[in-house]
């Protein structure tokens, strides 16, 4: 099978994203560029899964509503656990409405009680339409606290208004028109993919980063 793969550092693109915001930048106060690799990436406040330390990293630019989203998150949290040296970066890019909002504001509220990965797997597994009540029992079986989840999202709204606001940001510069889309290794990857092509994606990036 063969997969056409777009190089993120394509000139297409309207940003230079081998500009990489350096970690000392953040520690000076500077404000990142939310187009730069780092902040593509490596954002501080968008929690990673997987393998931290991992030679390869997936972002999925995703929403929670997605049918498409739903299909594909068995068969990548299988090739990430199966291969152990990826690391994952979910992002939230709520463009099925409001219910979507609600949905992505909460799980991100759930890292403040080192609950993501929960809160991101009970509601990704979530059949059909969401609704706010949909939302809050599933996270509330999930284990989540959400009386702290709702607490942790008033207290730090606008941080985790920023992340969206990035995410959204982002997804729209690398030419994205829907969910999923996906950046692996340095290459964009928009649609659906199945185990084979995840690995296969895997595989191709592994290998451009060997030839440099």
């Amino acid at each position: 099978m063969t997969i056409r793969f777009t190089p993120i550092i394509a000139a297409a693109l309207a940003f230079a994203l081998l500009a990489v915001q350096t970690p000392r930048a953040f520690a000076e106060g500077a404000a990142p560029d939310p187009l730069s690799e780092h902040s593509i990436l490596l954002d501080p406040e968008v929690p990673a899964l997987g393998n931290a330390k991992g030679d390869i990293t997936i972002v999925e630019y995703f929403d929670y509503q997605c049918p498409y989203c739903k299909k594909v998150n068995p068969e990548l949290s299988k090739v990430v656990q199966e291969d152990g040296h990826v690391r994952l970066v979910y992002k939230d890019w709520p463009i099925f409405g409001e219910p979507s909002v609600y949905a992505a504001r909460l799980a991100l509220a759930s890292k403040y009680q080192n609950k993501y990965a929960e809160a991101h797997d009970a509601l990704i597994a979530l059949p059909g339409k969401l609704s706010e009540d949909k939302v809050d029992s599933a996270l509330a079986a999930a284990g989540i606290d959400l009386d702290r989840a709702k607490r942790d999202l008033a207290a730090n709204q606008s941080a985790i208004e920023a992340v969206l606001a990035r995410n959204h940001q982002q997804a729209v510069a690398l030419g994205f028109q829907g969910t999923p889309a996906f950046i692996i290794g340095r290459f964009r990857v928009p649609g659906a993919l199945n185990a084979a092509a995840f690995k296969q994606a895997i595989a191709d990036a592994r290998a451009s980063t060997t030839k440099k």
